[in-house]
């Protein structure tokens, strides 16, 4: 038996403010912010299946993900995209493929959502 597993367990996402991204992924996914900040500079999202951690002492404004890294999960594309709209949140790409789109989050990561 390998002992190393075929899953993700963490993506480390590295922001700016890590009370401001905690409060900004914690919108977005329909969280509550109220969640602890570990060490002064992580944030585990409670997520379902593969966990994401802001973290802010990797940070580096040269640094962020220029490409997404992973994707977010949706059912439907567009009223995913309208959401994203209605929290003024800087889409990059429209809806390709009727598929997926790119966004950024407020230091600059590139992320998708996409319909599964």
């Amino acid at each position: 038996m390998n002992p190393i597993l075929n899953q993700i367990g963490t993506v480390f996402i590295p922001v700016n403010d890590i009370e401001k991204a905690r409060d900004w992924y914690c919108e977005i996914l329909g969280l509550p912010a109220d969640g602890e900040i570990l060490f002064g500079h992580l944030y585990i999202v409670p997520m379902n299946g593969t966990r994401i951690v802001l973290d802010s002492k990797i940070y580096a404004k040269n640094h962020t993900f220029k490409t997404p890294a992973f994707h977010f999960d949706t059912h439907n594309i567009e009223e995913a995209y309208a959401f994203m709209q209605s929290k003024h949140v800087n889409i990059t790409t429209t809806i390709e493929h009727d598929q997926w789109f790119n966004f950024q989050d407020p230091d600059g990561n590139l992320l998708m959502v996409c319909k599964c």
